[in-house]
């Protein structure tokens, strides 16, 4: 499976966003992008520069790439799912990428990133249903239900993350039941809730050229 292995923080200053792509990091002073909100790179200073719409686009496309943490192949595939489906295409695509397993996870508390979401799933420390699942890109539904293995219940990193859920919050679309380590997904996700700025017609108009 390819993902990116490059520095992170790069990413939240090319965007000019925050995008939490190092768990607690994000939270502390020690957030590159809070010690140097500017673009990477020598004239990454330089803010003034016109920018076209297609300019646009195509940083807004790739800033949701970042944060789902996905490669262009990848993303133009849910695109592609996205635009084929009944309902509205952007909205089609965000309900997607929320739905995909690693960034339920990481939603419920578990992980303190995608990133770490993803490496959980693949190391078969979750259950969908009771049955064992180690795909990050796993679309699940409602109804579904999300456990922690029993054998990994102690594990640091998870009990460290589910202590910091009260901050981040759980979406309502979400269940979280923190003493039986699992979730449940209660409903398709409701667009209100994706808090990130993310303007989805960008990417729209971008692959409809």
């Amino acid at each position: 499976m390819a993902r990116y292995t490059g520095a992170s923080c790069r990413s939240c200053r090319r965007e000019n966003l925050k995008l939490f792509l190092k768990g607690e990091r994000c939270y502390s002073d020690k957030c590159s992008f809070e010690r140097r909100a500017y673009a990477p790179g020598q004239h990454g200073q330089n803010r003034f520069r016109k920018v076209s719409d297609y300019a646009l686009q195509l940083r807004e496309k790739q800033k949701v790439k970042h944060m789902y943490g996905m490669f262009e192949k990848q993303f133009r595939r849910y695109f592609y799912l996205a635009d084929k489906a009944k309902g509205v295409t952007g909205l089609n695509l965000l309900s997607m990428l929320e739905r995909r397993l690693d960034n339920v996870i990481y939603r419920l508390g578990f992980a303190g990133s995608r990133d770490q979401a993803r490496q959980f799933v693949r190391h078969n420390h979750f259950q969908v249903n009771g049955k064992k699942v180690n795909i990050p890109s796993y679309q699940v539904k409602p109804g579904d239900v999300i456990t922690l293995k029993e054998k990994s219940r102690k594990n640091t990193f998870v009990v460290e993350n589910l202590e910091g859920v009260a901050r981040r919050g759980v979406p309502s679309w979400l269940e979280l039941d923190k003493g039986n380590f699992q979730g449940t997904v209660k409903a398709m996700p409701n667009r209100d809730e994706i808090t990130m700025p993310i303007n989805e017609q960008l990417i729209v108009e971008l692959y409809s050229k």
